[in-house]
């Protein structure tokens, strides 16, 4: 799995002119599936993300976790993050999983996110065309893999 991670002060995500995901302080996560991933992959990376610590203190320093500030996580599929830029001008997606399989795991992943103690999780519609909109907080961007 490959995750965009980026604090966010709200984001929200429409699908065809409804908002179908919203949430205030917390992170959008912007997340790729690929053929080698499982459930085991995904509760890590459920429990890394839950535990992350990239919101500051009362020291202004990088201390404090998801959990600690009660934050929401809003989750958008996104398969291009397995985009293979290598040969030509057009990106090949070989790496994504499977749709059927993507979908699934993305939901299980959502579930993890929940049961390691994120009250409020959201996410887009997979495989549907999204609008996501965002406020980024900082910015502060990272990029993480879980295998």
């Amino acid at each position: 799995m490959r995750v965009v991670i980026q604090r966010v002060n709200q984001a929200s995500v429409e699908v065809d002119g409804q908002v179908v995901g919203e949430i205030k302080k917390g992170f959008l996560l912007l997340l790729g599936v690929t053929h080698e991933d499982t459930e085991t992959t995904a509760e890590r990376l459920a429990r890394k993300i839950a535990r992350l610590r990239i919101f500051s203190d009362h020291n202004d320093k990088t201390n404090l976790s998801l959990l600690d500030i009660e934050g929401s996580v809003l989750v958008v599929s996104q398969f291009t993050l397995y985009a293979d830029t290598r040969k030509g001008n057009r990106p090949s997606f070989g790496q994504a999983a499977h749709p059927d399989s993507a979908e699934s795991l993305i939901g299980f992943f959502i579930q993890r996110l929940k049961s390691e103690g994120i009250a409020r999780v959201e996410s887009g519609t997979f495989g549907a065309h999204m609008n996501v909109s965002l406020c980024n907080d900082g910015p502060f961007t990272i990029i993480m893999e879980a295998s």
